[in-house]
């Protein structure tokens, strides 16, 4: 195993590291859940996306879906997620991680009776904020503008009927 190539060629460091304050986190609100954008794919030139999700108790997530260009990980700061990681739905708990690659299937919910936080981590850093920021939008406009719009976000769903949401 080695490193990538390296993207920075010069023979001393720089002055480059971007800190974002708490207070200044952008979040994008549901009736159940808030998404805050921590790191995005504009503010990490494409490296990754880093976002905590707050969901209530008994929020429903995302339904079974795979990324054909990006890895998705989900780390969980407080509370219990429910995690399906293309075989099963695990209880996952604080502290536990999962990492999906590319085309691997995968859901989450908060099933709990409690609060619910956890960080999302994309990788390469895609443009998901549009992709939070419509979603619930094009729902609103019915199955074929929501299903264009997920495929031109790299979310492909998985029909329920596969067992996966069940």
């Amino acid at each position: 195993m080695s490193y990538p190539e390296p993207r920075y060629l010069e023979e001393s460091g720089d002055i480059s590291a971007v800190f974002t304050p708490s207070p200044a986190l952008t979040a994008v609100s549901s009736p159940s859940s808030t998404l805050h954008y921590l790191a995005t794919q504009e503010s990490t030139g494409g490296d990754f996306g880093l976002y905590r999700v707050d969901m209530g108790p008994k929020a429903l997530g995302a339904n079974t879906h795979f990324h054909r260009t990006i890895s998705e990980s989900f780390y969980i700061l407080s509370g219990e997620a429910s995690l399906y990681d293309g075989d099963r739905w695990i209880t996952a708990r604080q502290g536990d991680f999962l990492y999906v690659p590319a085309g691997g299937l995968h859901a989450f919910r908060n099933d709990s009776d409690d609060m619910l936080s956890m960080l999302l981590q994309f990788s390469p850093g895609a443009p998901r904020e549009e992709y939070f920021e419509q979603v619930a939008e094009y729902a609103r406009r019915g199955p074929e503008e929501l299903d264009a719009f997920q495929r031109r976000h790299d979310s492909f769903f998985v029909d329920p009927k596969d067992g996966a949401d069940l």
